[in-house]
């Protein structure tokens, strides 16, 4: 494999980590609609350990703003409910024997203002990751061809591709702020 080519490649994979940890990130920040990833990293102690969750039972969404969590151990009811409601998440908790019932209170404006500007900063964020490993990727690039280890040639090639790159990262990262700014009805 040629040296532009393990550069591309692990920019392409410095680039996933970016846009995958913004989604994540995005997922947990609360919106007008539920989804499981509000919950489903919340740790309790059970059974002498820390466990979250998704691992006590599984999670649904009841439409129009519950969290359903149907439990496979009457034991971690409680520690869930308590859980829950000391994440602040502007959730009401009900429990119904193994079901928990999550149920999200709509967003006020104020809240909203503020969400809509997390959401921004974290995708901005993740826009100055993407520069930074834009411009090591570069700075490898450079030095490779300084040290003849790729020609004049094979280097204008992947400046062209790792542009590319680049610009599809901006993109997916567009596209996740955009889809969350819809969702949280602040456009």
């Amino acid at each position: 494999m040629a040296a532009s080519d393990v550069i591309l490649k692990d920019l392409e994979t410095a680039l996933a980590g970016v846009t995958g940890k913004l989604k994540q990130d995005l997922g947990a920040v609360r919106s007008n609609r539920p989804s499981p990833e509000m919950v489903q990293d919340i740790k309790i102690n059970m059974y002498g350990q820390q466990i979250s969750i998704r691992e006590l039972g599984s999670l649904s969404v009841l439409p129009p703003r519950t969290i359903q969590i149907s439990l496979w151990d009457q034991e971690a009811v409680a520690a869930i409910v308590k859980a829950i409601e000391s994440a602040h998440l502007g959730l009401t908790v009900s429990n119904e024997g193994l079901n928990i019932r999550a149920t999200l209170s709509p967003l006020g404006d104020e809240r909203r203002e503020e969400i809509t500007k997390l959401v921004k900063k974290t995708a901005e964020a993740a826009r100055i990751q993407v520069r930074g490993r834009r411009d090591e990727i570069m700075k490898r690039l450079r030095d490779a061809e300084g040290k003849k280890e790729v020609t004049e040639d094979e280097a204008f090639k992947a400046k062209d591709r790792i542009q590319k790159a680049v610009d599809k990262a901006n993109g997916d990262v567009e596209v996740m702020m955009n889809a969350k700014l819809a969702e949280l009805g602040a456009g």
